[in-house]
């Protein structure tokens, strides 16, 4: 889902209105004077291309290439017409929820899958940074496909992701995570060969107004397609980099 609706717009109106509609997808950061941005997926040109849109001040946005030796760095200011080529990026790009979200997949009121985003822009000093990507990890036991999200393999690769989110068939589960304590937690993976991210451990069925995260163990999908079970929970609760995640979403 691209935001062609904000083409009649000027480039700098645009920007505002990516950030008033796609609040899952910005980042507030504390440094930097509390400026905001969100990550950019484009794919008008082939191949997917990221972008960094920071709101640096009031009247001033700042578009960048996601690898600063890409090129792009080009401010946008209101009242200023500033580049067709500009204002084409920004209403034809989809926007990438924030960095380190935590999201679940909602089916009949029941998350069966949670969605956790990586997205952390390279700073200038930074060497290889991967690109954006989200892990689907559906819970170990919901062998039925027809419970998985559709975009399970590639999450970015489905333009209908925010029409999901907007259906509720996405939710923020993160809110739901962090007020609790000792309920959920993150086991990273412990072979540095696996393609695996790790293990979601969530102790007991956690309600919301919307939605519940069931108790289990959430691993990722390429790992249940192979018929491999998840590990009992009191051993992967013993392993080494094993956190609340409640922490981590404060």
């Amino acid at each position: 889902m691209t935001v062609d609706a904000l083409s009649g717009t000027t480039s700098f109106e645009a920007c505002l209105r990516l950030f008033e509609h796609y609040p899952l997808a910005v980042t507030r950061h504390a440094a930097g004077g509390g400026s905001l941005s969100m990550v950019l997926l484009n794919r008008t040109t082939g191949p997917p291309v990221f972008f960094v849109l920071t709101q640096a001040r009031d009247d001033l946005f700042v578009i960048r290439s996601w690898y600063h030796h890409d090129g792009l760095d080009q401010g946008i200011r209101p009242g200023e017409p500033g580049p067709g080529p500009i204002r084409e990026l920004i209403t034809g790009s989809m926007p990438v929820p924030r960095d380190g979200a935590l999201l679940g997949w909602v089916t009949d009121n029941q998350v069966t899958a949670v969605l956790a985003v990586h997205c952390r822009p390279p700073e200038p000093w930074d060497g290889a940074v991967a690109e954006p990507q989200i892990r689907v990890l559906p819970m170990d036991g919901t062998s039925a496909l027809l419970h998985w999200p559709p975009f399970t393999a590639s999450p970015l690769e489905d333009g209908r992701f925010w029409e999901y989110v907007q259906r509720g068939e996405i939710v923020d589960i993160g809110s739901t995570v962090a007020r609790t304590t000792e309920q959920v937690f993150w086991i990273p993976s412990q072979d540095r060969w696996s393609a695996g991210p790790g293990y979601i451990v969530v102790m007991g069925n956690l309600p919301a107004d919307e939605y519940w995260l069931p108790a289990g163990v959430y691993l990722d999908h390429w790992t249940l397609r192979e018929g491999i079970q998840a590990p009992p929970v009191s051993w992967l609760l013993t392993l080494p980099g094993a956190v609340d995640l409640s922490r981590l979403l404060l």
